[in-house]
């Protein structure tokens, strides 16, 4: 192996012991051809030779699945026993004696090797590439001339399967280990691969379809697993094998999965081979989705740009500059600005697609540069009444768990989330534990994959109709309360307000039976339901953005908050509150003080003690007052008194509610600066364009969904010239405050000396140990998985009386359906990263889901186009007849600009953080070429008819 000098570098397979890692107290201390080993008692023989050192031939094994004792490779000897067992699935006794070498079994190894290359192609380009193990386990057993023949194999009529985007499926260099089959199952859970036939004729088949037609969800574990070159990537084919190794993490969802990038050449001419998920990932484990493991390819894209522009209106052409020009007219822009309008009239907007470091001199630079709170990010817009919400109850703004920790739980309440397509590599740690007996409470609309899957059945699916999850949470935690299945000890021992909210929670307003008609569930099954959660040894709630989403958002947080310290499920593993991220550093965007009235740590920025750690540090006075969200920005632009935008990797035109109001906002400022990879559609309305970096291309740091602190590395050398955390600097410095830094690295050790959370953070720390969940302090210096263990954070965890508010938006007799927003696998977030990979394959457009019975009264069929109207805007797109919706409620994804979703959504917004009701707005549907009704005509029958129920 070749190391290079940066950590996380250099080349090298991660090591396979065979099987996976046993837990036990117990031990059993074997000798191995001569080496005394002592392992956990219940691990095979295989894994404690590996970890003696001794490499013992494996075809049908690997560390990441169930042993399976088919290939007959790695046959031993055991002193004491009787013929030649299989070492991954004998255990380890105390005191056995094992021989991996005796003449015995290397002749038994040769006569299997010489069977399986019989029917292996001769000329099989895996081998000759190096990516097929057949090779090299030949050379190794001694099997160099096959007694039996070698040649084309009794699969030679199989048809190639070249119909998946990213890999390829020759069942001609198969040999039918299960390797892949048993992948799909044990570790993604999607079970879409099976062996079809008996004896010789047994082949792998993806349901008897090709790859691209069947369920596999491409998640790449079945190619990780194939020994063979039968599941090869495409990319491997194209680039051959990779040089070297680099150690970084995915750039998608929150999940944060720590992946091996594997690249060729060096400097300008390196070029990505493949990810491969690292099985040292805290996160995944060595599992992956399709976004991480193959949709990266958008870093190479033509529609890439990759130098300044600038231009004096939005209406004239764009022209290229140098980046000193570029740097130049933001920072005077910005200064004749302030110099005209008051120091308030400028701002900038983070994104949580970009690195903690560059997150944290964006803040920096409006605070110590423009001189003002006016930082928002886009976090706001999908999960700050998270950061409320727990920060109320709990003390801190973050989810209290590790994604380990679900492994543990016995019973998962899941409100207002779909990790299948939006967190898929956690939805399959989920799916294992749900396999394994813990039962599934599923409340949502719309009836996702969790409620009924392979070898999965959800014990509830609560439809819970948009906008009354406030309802539905006191009706759960009512029961718990009403009969007496609460855990007092713990309320009284570690919780305050407890009489009070006890009082309120056991009202008659808050019974199932009374809240029935507002969330659409049966008093009966919300009962059943509430008794299965507050009965569970260990309950766990995991929720998504179908509960932040919302006017209530910050409410609902707040009630989940409650039914778990009411049932006494805080402070352990298997349970707690633990929200799913959308993207990739949704966390770590909110630890970095993006929002106006906070400084990193969620300390708020009125606190004079906090402010002097930065005024010292920076050597600038810093406004005690909290500045603009982005929905004051907006409206601040329209009334003129707010002229300048920073907008940094966020296309807040697509993805802000109420698309018009932002566009006429963004059109009426005198300067608008977008630094992103692509033109994006807020560039439409932007005088200067910074090109910014991929993921690929950063170093510093993304913090998931449980708080886990992962390196990203560079893997190509930015494409543009600058990192993008140089560029804010060199517009602060141009702007009179300079902001100089070595490299990334002194941007943490900013961050570790100020921010108490992150402070035995560092880069070498990460390096040497690996990732960290914060909060790293002397107290824990190696991280905390678990939060609030023996107490809260703010001491004693704070019961809130959570009254149901029902929201503004309601229907009627013009908008009588509701509209719901998600995800789907293969598309992310406005899709400005997968609409530019092979990704697009699975979903070319948004498609709206309409039940049957909605739909047939509109005479719509599947595939129809049809017009999606709200009271602010339309749109149009294709329709699906589904009954994965209830009737009155309609479903669509948000990833195509050319849709444009939220010209529907309203600004209706959560109480407490502005955070957009993305998940309800009133509209209606009809065949797109059917006449639609006037706006006067319309006025005038609402101003005749009462309002509809929400």
């Amino acid at each position: 192996m070749t190391v290079l000098d940066e950590p996380g570098q250099g080349y090298a397979t991660e090591p396979d012991l065979g099987t996976p890692a046993v837990a036990a107290d117990a031990t059993a201390t074997v000798t191995i051809d001569g080496r005394e080993v002592t392992v956990p008692a219940g691990t095979s023989v295989m894994r404690a030779a590996a970890e003696a050192g001794v490499d013992i031939p494996k075809l049908c094994a690997t560390d990441s699945l169930k042993a399976f004792g088919s290939c007959r490779m790695c046959l031993v000897e055991v002193d004491g026993a009787k013929g030649t067992p299989a070492s991954c699935t004998t255990l380890c006794s105390d005191g056995m004696v094992v021989s991996t070498q005796t003449d015995q079994v290397q002749r038994l190894r040769r006569n299997v090797m010489e069977l399986y290359l019989s029917d292996h192609p001769a000329d099989c380009e895996g081998c000759a590439r190096g990516n097929c193990e057949m090779q090299s386990l030949a050379v190794t057993v001694g099997a160099v001339e096959a007694r039996y023949g070698a040649g084309r194999t009794h699969l030679d009529d199989a048809t190639y399967d070249a119909s998946n985007p990213y890999f390829d499926y020759d069942p001609a260099a198969c040999i039918v280990c299960s390797r892949c089959v048993r992948a799909c199952g044990e570790v993604q859970g999607t079970f879409a691969l099976t062996v079809e036939g008996r004896g010789f004729d047994s082949r792998i088949t993806p349901g008897g379809t090709d790859f691209l037609s069947s369920e596999c969800v491409s998640c790449g574990a079945c190619v990780q697993a194939c020994p063979t070159s039968a599941l090869q990537e495409k990319s491997l084919v194209e680039l051959g094998m990779p040089t070297r190794v680099v150690d970084t993490t995915c750039a998608y969802c929150g999940v944060g999965c720590s992946f091996r990038a594997e690249v060729t050449g060096e400097g300008e001419d390196t070029r990505v081979v493949r990810m491969m998920p690292a099985k040292s990932g805290g996160a995944n484990e060595g599992h992956s989705c399709v976004k991480g493991r193959f949709a990266y390819g958008y870093t190479n894209h033509t529609d890439r740009q990759l130098d300044p522009m600038v231009r004096d209106t939005i209406d004239d052409e764009w022209r290229v500059v140098s980046w000193e020009e570029a740097i130049a007219k933001v920072a005077d822009g910005f200064a004749a600005i302030q110099r005209d309008h008051g120091v308030g009239a400028i701002g900038g907007i983070s994104s949580s697609r970009c690195t903690n470091e560059e997150v944290y001199v964006v803040q920096k630079m409006v605070r110590a540069a423009f001189g003002n709170n006016n930082v928002d990010t886009c976090a706001r817009v999908c999960h700050s009444p998270t950061g409320y919400g727990l920060n109320q109850t709990f003390g801190t703004s973050a989810g209290t768990q590790d994604f380990k920790s679900v492994e543990q739980a016995d019973v998962v309440l899941l409100i207002g989330a779909n990790p299948t397509d939006a967190h898929p590599v956690f939805a399959s740690r989920l799916k294992r534990r749900l396999r394994q007996g813990a039962q599934i409470v599923v409340a949502d609309p719309r009836r996702i994959d969790l409620v009924h899957g392979p070898h999965i059945e959800a014990a509830h699916h609560l439809p819970v109709l948009p906008g009354s999850n406030v309802a539905f949470v006191n009706a759960m935690a009512h029961t718990v309360v009403t009969e007496g299945l609460h855990d007092e000890a713990f309320l009284r021992d570690r919780c305050e307000n407890v009489d009070d909210y006890l009082a309120f929670i056991a009202r008659p307003e808050n019974s199932p039976e009374a809240t029935e008609e507002i969330t659409g569930i049966p008093a009966a099954r919300l009962r059943d339901a509430a008794r299965l959660y507050a009965g569970a040894g260990n309950a766990a709630i995991y929720y998504g953005l179908g509960v932040t989403e919302h006017s209530q958002g910050s409410t609902m947080v707040m009630g989940m908050a409650n039914l778990a310290m009411v049932t006494g499920n805080i402070g352990r593993e298997g349970v707690g509150v633990n929200p799913l991220r959308g993207q990739n550093n949704v966390q770590g965007s909110c630890d970095m003080g993006s929002f106006p009235h906070e400084l990193p740590g969620y300390r708020h920025i009125s606190r004079p003690e906090v402010r002097a750690i930065y005024e010292d540090l920076w050597g600038r006075t810093l406004d005690p007052e909290p500045g603009l969200r982005i929905p004051n920005m907006f409206d601040s632009a329209l009334a003129g008194t707010f002229r300048g935008l920073y907008v940094q990797g966020e296309d807040i035109a697509q993805s802000d509610p109420n698309t018009q109001h932002v566009e006429a906002a963004l059109r009426s400022m005198d300067l608008v600066v977008v630094q992103d990879l692509f033109l994006n559609e807020t560039a439409r309305f932007a005088h200067v364009f910074l090109p910014g970096t991929s993921f690929l291309e950063k170093d510093g740091t993304f913090t998931n969904a449980e708080r886990r602190i992962n390196r990203v590395r560079p893997v190509l050398p930015p494409r543009q010239g600058k990192d993008e955390w140089q560029i804010t600097c060199d517009i602060a410095a141009a702007m009179g405050f300079p902001m100089d830094y070595a490299g990334a690295h002194e941007i943490m050790d900013e961050i570790a000396a100020t921010t108490p959370t992150f402070a035995g953070v560092s880069f070498a720390r990460l390096d040497a140990e690996g990732s960290m969940q914060w909060p790293v302090t002397d107290a824990a210096p190696h991280g905390t998985p678990t939060m609030h263990v023996g107490e809260f954070v703010r001491g004693r965890g704070n019961l809130v009386e959570t009254v149901y508010v029902p929201t503004t938006e309601r229907t009627n007799r013009r908008f009588p359906l509701v509209l719901t927003t998600g995800r789907i696998l293969t598309q992310y977030n406005v899709g400005a990263q997968t609409r530019r990979t092979a990704n697009q394959t699975w979903h070319p457009e948004d498609i709206l889901e309409i039940h049957p019975a909605d739909a047939q009264v509109r005479g719509i069929s599947t595939g129809d186009l049809v017009e999606l109207s709200s009271r602010v805007g339309a749109t149009t797109l294709r329709a699906e007849v589904s009954e994965r919706m209830p009737a009155g409620v309609v479903y669509t994804t948000f990833h195509h600009p050319v849709t444009g979703a939220n010209v529907v959504t309203t600004e209706n917004s959560d109480w407490a953080t502005n955070c957009p009701e993305y998940k309800v707005t009133a509209v209606e549907v009809g065949v797109a070429n059917a006449r639609r009704e006037t706006d006067a005509e319309a006025a005038a029958r609402d101003d005749r008819e009462p309002a509809g129920r929400s």
